[in-house]
């Protein structure tokens, strides 16, 4: 197989110690054509020097003056990517490790099939290193759910043939200089979740495939109570707000009817079980701040 040149981009933002070991993790890559930029989205801590101390320039360090979301510091290594000649783009969460050779089976299916714009891999979970957590997202257009398939499931050989998707998550969304060229960077009025859907969905709409690969494997931390802690309060409004936004652009007049009542229907039970698996008593609080945070976007514009 040919080696085109693949750019990784991590985001960081006051995480360190999961940056440094999912850099370590691709510091064994057996791909012999990628290279590693992390941004750092502002950072309060001293991340940049504890960063540059340690892989040098082994890695090369964009340091954002300021917090851009997720979707913000991703187009930032995008357009540094492109500009300096990357044929494709691997986002991968900055609290990952990566199997050894997780590119190699995603650069073969892009270059197998040039209409193929979006592919990830297998993730599992970090803690629980046999259960899945992500193998290829669905769109539900009735709800506005975006269902991910084989979530929570032990590994059993269930989902081991490449397919198209809905959505790939941006956990690990490899992306071909093609699709970036015709559809654009991530949309950053979604700032953190919901970008991934939102653009797997505007490729499909230009022709691009969007493929979930079996073979190319990531492990995603996400069970323990560290991670469970920070996934409280703003996470749970930017999610909320970007469901909004997301179905307020992708869908119709009467599927969006549709899942405004489902929502108002579900959100009662909703919130009890999600208030009751975060600890967390203010979830429906910071629900309904995200759908008035999307009412701003849509009568005003963009705001963070």
């Amino acid at each position: 197989m040919s080696f085109p040149k693949v750019s990784v981009v991590i985001v960081n933002w006051n995480n360190f110690n999961d940056t440094a070991g999912c850099i370590d993790s691709l510091k064994k890559v057996t791909y012999p054509n990628c290279e590693i930029i992390v941004v750092d989205n502002g950072s309060q801590g001293d991340d940049v020097n504890l960063l540059r101390q340690r892989f040098g320039d082994s890695v090369r360090l964009i340091a954002n003056g300021k917090n851009r979301g997720f979707a913000g510091g991703c187009n930032i290594g995008i357009e540094d990517a492109l500009s300096r000649g990357a044929d494709y783009v691997a986002l991968l969460n900055n609290d990952t490790v990566v199997a050894p050779d997780f590119l190699e089976a995603v650069v073969r299916v892009a270059e197998g099939d040039k209409k193929v714009g979006i592919a990830g891999g297998k993730i599992y979970c970090y803690e629980l290193p046999e259960v899945i957590w992500f193998a290829g997202g669905v769109i539900d257009y009735r709800t506005g759910r975006t269902p991910i398939r084989g979530s929570g499931e032990k590994e059993q050989g269930k989902y081991e043939e490449v397919t198209e998707v809905d959505w790939i998550c941006g956990c690990f969304m490899f992306l071909s200089k093609d699709v970036l060229q015709n559809v654009g960077l991530l949309d950053e009025r979604f700032f953190f979740g919901w970008e991934d859907a939102d653009y797997s969905v505007r490729a499909a709409k230009k022709g691009f495939k969007v493929v979930f690969v079996p073979s190319s494997k990531i492990w995603h931390k996400g069970f323990g109570a560290e991670k469970r802690e920070r996934l409280k309060e703003l996470p749970v409004y930017y999610a909320a707000r970007g469901q909004f936004l997301f179905m307020d652009k992708h869908f119709g007049k009467r599927q969006l009817l549709r899942a405004w009542l489902t929502f108002a229907l579900e959100f009662p039970r909703f919130t009890r079980q999600y208030s009751r698996m975060l600890k967390q008593w203010k979830v429906p609080f910071y629900i309904l701040w995200g759908i008035c945070g999307y009412l701003r976007i849509k009568i005003l514009g963009f705001i963070r």
